[in-house]
């Protein structure tokens, strides 16, 4: 699928330092319906932040394109690296999202900084939400998209800790770390919708396995060898500062 039509849509907000693909389509499983999210860091411009009236650090645009919702949401260059420090995951995934709306050098020196800022800590964030994800399985109602989260940000977690790597895409996890039934579900959210919904035995099937995978993120995170604190910090100031002056004059 080719991204980069929908460029368009960055122009109607701050100039972009990067846009990249994330949600359903990066993490392997897009319906049909499913909307395209667009997710990013932006630049503004030298005079409007140095003004009475700062702007605001984040922005957030939807379009339509061809039936297809698209939805441009993004930070200015300083929120973004500083959610990068505090072992946010969501916009690691971003950063390092392979799907590239808009990208430059800026984009390559950024993921080469940020690399320091890949920490033990983000155990919490992939428990947090992994957690988040198990309670909406456990009531009425829950799809077979609740359960996919829950798999991929827990087996996000789990390769994070184990390699330093952040890679959000769901079969390729599975390529690493096998999980039976998980590509028939991949298959019936693909070929379905958005709101596919679960059988009382499949949630309570899959509850077990995500026991195993909640034991198995916590040992991830007791043997990882990652740094506890960003390396690259001093690095990624003065990469905010250069950004700036370069990109918001």
């Amino acid at each position: 699928m080719d991204f980069s039509r929908y460029q368009l849509i960055l122009a109607e907000g701050p100039r972009p330092l990067f846009a990249t693909v994330s949600g359903a389509h990066l993490y392997g499983f897009p319906s049909p319906d499913s909307d395209l999210d667009l997710r990013g860091a932006f630049v503004h411009r030298l005079p409007d932040i140095l003004g009475l009236d700062p702007p605001k650090d984040s922005i957030c645009v939807t379009r339509h394109f061809e039936n297809i919702e698209v939805d441009w949401v993004a930070h200015d260059l300083l929120k973004f690296c500083q959610l990068m420090t505090r072992r946010n995951g969501y916009v690691l995934e971003q950063l390092y999202s392979p799907l590239v709306v808009y990208g430059s050098s800026w984009l390559e020196e950024l993921r080469r900084i940020g690399q320091g800022c890949v920490i033990r800590p983000l155990y919490y964030h992939y428990r947090g939400f992994f957690h988040n994800q198990r309670k909406r399985l456990e009531l009425e109602g829950a799809t077979v998209k609740d359960l996919l989260y829950a798999y991929r940000v827990a087996l996000t977690g789990i390769h994070v800790l184990d390699t330093g790597e952040i890679e959000a895409h769901l079969p390729s996890l599975l390529g690493r770390l096998p999980l039976k039934g998980i590509e028939e579900l991949i298959e019936r959210k693909v070929k379905g919708g958005e709101k596919g919904l679960l059988s009382t035995q499949d949630r309570g099937s899959h509850l077990h396995v995500m026991d195993k995978l909640e034991e198995a993120l916590a040992c991830a995170f007791e043997d990882s060898r990652l740094p506890m604190e960003p390396t690259t910090r001093r690095e990624l100031s003065d990469f905010v500062v250069r950004a700036r002056l370069s990109l918001g004059g």
